[in-house]
C-alpha cells in the first residue's frame, strides 16, 4: 500500500521534472572554411542552403577571404535576425541582389554550365584589362559596398555575432594574410578581402592597403584548427583538387596561372596539416585554461566537379540564372555529403588527407 508521504515525494519527483526540463544535448558542431571565386561563391550559397536546412548540425567559425567571406558574413547577419531561417533567407536575398547589377542577357550567351561571354565582351574585358581601375573608375565606385551596407549591419555583428569570424585579406605591400575579426568588422574589411586590384582600387584600413585575402589564403583554414571552438572543420571549396587537361591556350594558361596563385597558399597549409596528421595521433596543441591540451582536428570536404568553375572567365558572371544554377548544384551536393558523411561529424574526418602530400 502506497503511503502519503511516499505519493508527495512522487508528486514533488515529477514537479522538478516539469519545472526543471533536461538539459538539451549539444548538436555536433561544425566550422566552415569558405573559399572565394567570385560569382562561383553562389555555389557555395547552395551549400550553406542546405547545411542550415539541417537542424542535426551546429555551427561555430567561419573563415573565408573573397566571396567565402561575404557568405559567411552575410550568414551571419541572416542568423542574428533569424536563427536558420534567417541565414537562410538572408543568403538568397544577397545572391538574388547580386544577379540585378548588370544586364547579363545582353552580354551572353548560352545557358546552364554552357553559358558563356559573347566574344564583344571578352574583347572588352581584354582592353579594360589594360587599364588600372584608377584609369577607368576614378571614384572608386563599387555596387558591392551598396549591397553589402543594404544587407549587413556591421555594428550589430560586432556586438552580437554568434560565431568566430575569420575574414581573410592580404596586405598589399608585405603579402601577409590579415585575418579581421567579428568584433572589429567593417564594410571596407569585407572589400579588402574581395579586392581585385585589375577591378578594384585598393582598399585602405588604418592606412595600410589590402588586397583579396585570396592571394594569401583561400581561405584560412588554421584558425579553425587553432582557435575554433569546433573540432570538424567542413571545406567548402570551389577551385577543382585536380584537372583532367593541362591549358594549351593563352587564355587557358592565364586561368590556370590564376587559379595556382590563389591556391598556393591552402594547398601548402592542407600539406602540412597531412604530414603532422600522419606523423602524429594528435594534430595540434590548444591551450585551454593554461592546460596544454592535445586534440584530434577530423576534416570534411564537400567541393564540386562542375566544368564552368574550372573557367575563370565564369568568376565574373553574377547573373541570376548562373547563379541560381550553381546555388542548386551546391545545395544538391551538400546533400549528398549530409546523407554520406553527417554521422561522421564528432567522431572522424570523412575526407582524405593524404591526398595533399606532395
Amino acid at each position: 500500500m502506497v503511503t502519503q508521504k511516499a505519493l508527495r515525494n512522487q508528486l514533488a519527483t515529477l514537479m522538478r521534472w516539469w519545472r526543471d526540463p533536461v538539459p538539451a544535448i549539444p548538436l555536433p558542431r561544425l566550422s566552415l572554411a569558405l573559399q572565394g571565386g567570385g560569382a562561383h561563391g553562389a555555389f557555395t550559397w547552395g551549400v550553406l542552403d542546405a547545411l542550415l536546412a539541417e537542424s542535426a548540425l551546429d555551427f561555430d567559425a567561419l573563415s573565408g577571404s573573397s566571396a567565402g567571406a561575404i557568405n559567411a558574413v552575410v550568414m551571419t547577419q541572416g542568423w542574428i535576425m533569424g536563427g536558420r531561417q534567417g541565414a537562410r533567407q538572408a543568403l538568397s536575398d544577397f545572391w538574388l541582389d547580386v544577379g540585378k547589377q548588370i544586364p547579363w542577357p545582353l552580354i551572353t550567351r548560352g545557358n546552364g554550365e554552357s553559358i558563356n561571354l559573347t566574344p564583344a565582351t571578352k574583347m572588352l574585358a581584354n582592353w579594360v584589362g589594360l587599364f588600372s581601375p584608377n584609369n577607368l573608375n576614378p571614384m572608386g565606385i563599387n555596387p558591392l559596398r551598396d549591397l553589402l551596407n543594404k544587407q549587413v549591419d556591421f555594428e550589430q555583428i560586432r556586438r552580437m555575432s554568434p560565431f568566430q569570424l575569420f575574414v581573410g585579406a592580404t596586405h598589399v605591400n608585405t603579402g601577409k594574410l590579415r585575418l579581421f575579426r567579428e568584433h572589429e568588422l567593417t564594410v571596407d574589411m569585407v572589400l579588402a578581402s574581395s579586392c581585385l586590384p585589375k577591378i578594384h582600387h585598393t582598399v585602405e584600413i588604418n592606412g595600410e592597403p589590402y588586397w583579396d585575402g585570396g592571394f594569401s589564403a583561400n581561405p584560412a583554414v588554421f584558425p579553425l584548427v587553432q582557435d575554433g571552438k569546433s573540432n570538424d572543420v567542413l571545406l567548402v571549396l570551389l577551385a577543382p583538387h585536380l584537372h583532367d587537361e593541362t591549358p594549351q591556350t593563352m587564355e587557358a594558361i592565364e586561368s590556370r596561372i590564376q587559379e595556382l596563385g590563389f591556391k598556393t597558399h591552402f594547398l601548402r597549409e592542407m600539406n602540412m596539416y597531412a604530414r603532422e596528421l600522419a606523423t602524429s595521433t594528435s594534430l595540434n596543441i590548444r591551450w585551454r585554461s593554461g592546460v596544454n591540451e592535445m586534440e584530434q582536428t577530423r576534416f570534411h570536404m564537400i567541393d564540386s566537379t562542375l566544368n564552368v568553375l574550372q573557367r575563370s572567365e565564369t568568376k565574373v558572371l553574377a547573373y541570376t540564372p548562373f547563379l541560381a544554377m550553381l546555388m542548386e548544384q551546391g545545395r544538391a551536393q551538400a546533400k549528398n555529403w549530409l546523407a554520406a558523411h553527417a554521422a561522421s561529424v564528432g567522431k572522424c574526418s570523412s575526407v582524405d588527407l593524404t591526398q595533399w602530400l606532395g
